[in-house]
């Protein structure tokens, strides 16, 4: 709790926000004053000197490994720890000491099993580095540049063009539509400025910005629609933050933050640094420590048990560390980078960028994905929804007005403007009137918060179009046009209309008004002033909304189908999300705010979590603490974001996925990338990933069971036999052989049932499926012991050869062929067949297993040929073999409600 409590007071103190707060209160002469700057800029040399000082105007961020590094990494794994110390040791013991005796050496186990070693992480690293530059492409390597104020030697002043990371406290910028912030700063005189933040905050909307705190107020005096969010840092009228861009306007401002100073850059510095682990990477370590400590308790058992029974501790020694070559999954490395190479090649086929392999299993093992709203679930675009008259029916000579408003302003079109002329140009068959000439404008300012276009017709008569903030309309508005008519506006139209424009905004809509005046021949003339907007009548509303993407519904009841909740965190206020929320089929039901979250300890904030769906008004920490606070409850968390803001919460996710059009900080910090805007490649990701984790169960039940089974029949011969069941390289050469069989297992099928719900690892189920089902294989190798020694006749130390074939087909047939057993919980080759690569590897395996023996190789290793009359034993062995671990199948399925 101490450590929890010294974080946050270390992310407060090293944070913008006290100096965004200041700062924004500061007089300009004080701001000035501290800066030691002056609204002519800075001269040369001080922008040099501090730059030398303060560093350049970059952000932290996370830098792709080198590829050596990556290729360390790629073997950093616990088996591949185990099998390099086997290795190591069966060096030492085959090749090492016979020679220093001058005896025969045979180092063919070691190389064995380094091979192994090298080829799971070459796969890893291959498909890894591969992603990597494939994600590093992504990013558009644009040289941004800001314009700026700065004396030259001879003091005057220019403006000029200078790298974004060369920019200093103190430099006097100017901005107009289409740019960039290029760092935290402070406005001195702005014009019509419309500033886009939701990268940084989640708002859909433009946030207006000015230059003077007195118009601040006057704003959050008149804000219509939304939610006050006052103390948020964000919220300052006077400051714009770098990660936002002007939408319209102009403005002059002076830099008061750059680099990692600022609001952006304290967001960077919290996601750069090691990764928390995911739920795949907890599951593998759960899993491979417990085969791990299995093999540390049976290969001593085995050793010991050899050792008393023959007498030849050397031996002894040999076949233990066989068993634990045999006891260690060596090829679960690979399958799993096979199993994970395979599902990013495929999600690739649909445009999707797996930037970290693990995340194609977190995927599938995903049962929460938390969204961000704008430009994820929504379109991040403002369009016309309704253009209505004063009873609330759609009229379209209201669009065709509103058109002629937008198409006719000459100062810079805000994305309202936009939305109404594309509207219109979209729409032809409303009949645009582009016969009327404009006459004059009467543009936007903050204080009336409406603009008027005057058209004239061919007769000369000039008409008023004028649209802007509900109140303000009307305020000037003397009458309201209903039906044909003009009816007075009295208090009760004026109570009609506001409520009509209030519940608009409570579903989620930006709301204007639309008024027009017919103006006198008497009073034409060829310029106006605002003295003109005076008796309008209110011919009805235009409503605005940044629209739902068009898959975004389908692909949340598709995942709802897969047993994936959804939940939307994000900056918007709670009315614009309810609104998209139900637009796509969420029911938001209690909407928690950023300030509910605050107030709830960690159990309260994962019940709260759990029960409802909807969280607004986030801060970036506020995103990332319910993400962890889920995954301390045992859920596998998925997050998909594309600004600024969801920068942690996409690095602390189980997979965080984002899109090719997202923030770059955004890019950096995902696992996955989207390269189209549907939304259904979420349902195929999990599919992808229940398949790729399904594959790799299969393996490790099918290892770990038919190893315990090995072991188990080991102890019984040993105990028994006069001599080893099996040589130690026989015994590696099977379970080579064995493995290689596995490798198909990537291209296998899964049944459809397995990927209804979300799968996570679980080391006690195979804990105990390996008791459960391993002693199977058991039995039929006591049989095969039985045949050999009474049937066949080998007791002898002169007749183990032929004993240790018999056995060593038997059992490399006998685990090859449960693979089609284990592979499914239903009934193999009737209801469930598996993929051809599987069929065609392990029936290559078990006819080369039953070569083997009769080959030149087997006679190397200790095999001979096995008499004609053994085939129909085995035939038998194998039938009864199968029809008994479809039996234990069912016992178990019935017993513990699970197979995989």
């Amino acid at each position: 709790m101490f450590f929890n409590f010294c974080k946050k007071i270390r992310h407060v103190c090293t944070s913008t926000a006290p100096l965004a707060i200041n700062t924004s209160e500061k007089s300009l002469s004080e701001l000035m004053a501290s800066l030691d700057a002056c609204r002519e800029g800075l001269t040369d040399t001080q922008a040099l000197s501090r730059l030398e000082a303060e560093g350049r105007n970059d952000v932290a961020r996370e830098r792709v490994p080198h590829p050596l590094i990556q290729l360390a990494k790629a073997f950093n794994n616990p088996f591949i720890y185990v099998l390099l110390i086997i290795s190591a040791v069966s060096f030492y013991s085959d090749y090492w000491l016979p020679l220093s005796a001058g005896e025969e050496t045979d180092g063919t186990g070691a190389i064995i099993v380094l091979v192994m070693v090298f080829v799971s992480g070459i796969m890893r690293f291959w498909q890894e580095y591969r992603s990597n530059k494939a994600a590093e492409a992504l990013k558009a390597m644009v040289h941004t540049t800001a314009t700026v104020t700065r004396r030259n030697e001879e003091e005057q002043s220019e403006t000029r063009e200078i790298p974004l990371g060369e920019l200093v406290r103190g430099d006097i910028v100017r901005l107009s539509a289409g740019d960039m912030i290029p760092a935290d700063i402070r406005l001195i005189q702005s014009r019509d400025l419309f500033v886009s933040q939701a990268a940084l905050t989640g708002e859909s909307l433009p946030v207006e910005k000015y230059d003077t705190l007195g118009e601040v107020a006057q704003k959050s005096a008149n804000t219509d629609g939304g939610e006050s969010s006052s103390g948020r840092t964000l919220d300052s009228g006077n400051m714009c933050f770098m990660g936002s861009n002007v939408v319209s306007g102009t403005a002059t401002a002076i830099v008061v933050a750059t680099g990692a100073n600022t609001y952006f850059g304290s967001l960077a510095k919290s996601i750069v640094g090691s990764r928390a682990q995911t739920a795949f990477d907890r599951g593998v370590n759960s899993v491979s420590w417990l085969l791990i400590r299995f093999m540390l308790c049976m290969v001593p058992v085995v050793f010991l048990v050899n050792g008393i029974s023959k007498g030849d501790w050397s031996d002894a020694f040999m076949f233990a560390l066989a068993i634990a070559v045999g006891l260690t999954p060596e090829m679960l490395p690979m399958i799993v980078s096979a199993n994970l190479a395979k599902g990013a090649v495929a999600m690739s086929r649909r445009k999707v960028v797996v930037k970290r392999l693990n995340s194609i299993q977190n995927f599938g093992a995903m049962d929460i994905l938390c969204t961000d709203k704008t430009g994820t679930l929504t379109q991040d675009k403002i369009i016309l929804e309704r253009h209505v008259d004063a009873l609330g029916n759609r009229d379209d000579d209201v669009l065709r007005l509103a058109w002629l408003n937008s198409f006719h302003q000459s100062g810079m079109k805000n994305l309202m403007d936009r939305a109404i002329v594309h509207f219109g140009e979209q729409h032809p068959e409303n009949g645009l009137p582009r016969h009327l000439n404009k006459v004059d404008e009467l543009p936007f300012d903050f204080v009336r918060r409406r603009l008027s276009v005057i058209v004239s017709d061919d007769a000369g008569k000039h008409l008023l179009v004028c649209k802007g903030a509900v109140e303000e309309m009307l305020s000037i508005a003397s009458g309201v046009y209903v039906q044909g008519q003009i009816l007075p506006m009295d208090a009760q139209w004026r109570q009609k209309l506001t409520k009509l424009a209030e519940t608009y905004n409570s579903d989620g809509f930006r709301v204007l008004a639309l008024g027009t005046k017919a103006i006198s021949e008497n009073d034409a003339q060829e310029q106006y002033t605002a003295e003109a907007e005076k008796d309008l009548v209110i011919r009805g509303f235009l409503t605005f909304l940044d629209p739902p993407k068009d898959s975004a519904e389908a692909a949340i009841a598709a995942l709802r189908e897969h047993g994936v909740g959804v939940k939307v965190l994000t900056g918007d206020t709670p009315v614009i999300t309810a609104k998209i929320c139900r637009s796509v089929g969420l029911d938001p039901g209690t909407v928690l705010t950023g300030d509910d979250v605050n107030i709830l300890n960690d159990q309260e904030l994962l019940a709260a979590a759990r029960r409802h769906d909807v969280f607004t008004r986030l801060t970036p920490m506020q995103k990332s603490r319910i993400i962890k606070t889920l995954q301390q409850g045992g859920h596998t968390v998925g997050f998909l974001g594309d600004g600024i803001n969801d920068a942690p919460g996409l690095r602390d996710a189980d997979v965080g996925i984002s899109v090719d059009t997202a923030a770059d900080i955004a890019k950096e910090s995902a696992d996955i990338i989207l390269l189209e805007k549907s939304l259904m490649v979420l349902e195929q990701g999990v599919i992808k990933g229940r398949e790729t984790f399904g594959n790799i169960m299969k393996y490790l039940n099918m290892t770990a069971s038919s190893n315990f089974g090995n072991v188990f029949s080991v102890l019984v011969a040993s105990a028994f036999i006069p001599f080893l069941p099996m040589l130690p390289i026989q015994l590696l050469l099977q379970n080579l052989m064995y493995d290689f069989s596995q490798l198909s297992l990537p291209w296998d099928t899964v049944d459809k049932e397995f990927l209804q719900k979300p799968r996570k690892w679980d080391a006690k189920n195979i804990g105990r499926f390996m008791v459960w089902i391993g002693p199977t294989s058991s039995i039929f190798d006591i049989t095969t012991y039985a045949l050999m020694w009474f049937v066949f006749g080998a007791t002898s130390v002169e007749m183990q050869s032929l004993f240790q074939s018999g056995w060593f087909v038997e059992g490399l047939l006998s685990q090859t062929l449960v693979v089609h057993m284990l592979r499914t919980r239903k009934i193999p080759f009737v209801q469930s067949t598996a993929a051809l690569p599987v069929l065609l590897l392990t029936g290559t395996v078990m006819a080369l297993g039953i070569y083997l023996p009769f080959s030149g190789l087997g006679e190397m290793v200790g095999l001979q040929p096995l008499p004609w009359s053994y085939f129909p034993w085995l035939v038998g062995t194998l039938l009864c073999y199968c029809f008994v671990a479809q039996g234990m199948k069912v016992v178990y399925i019935r017993r513990f409600g699970r197979w995989h």
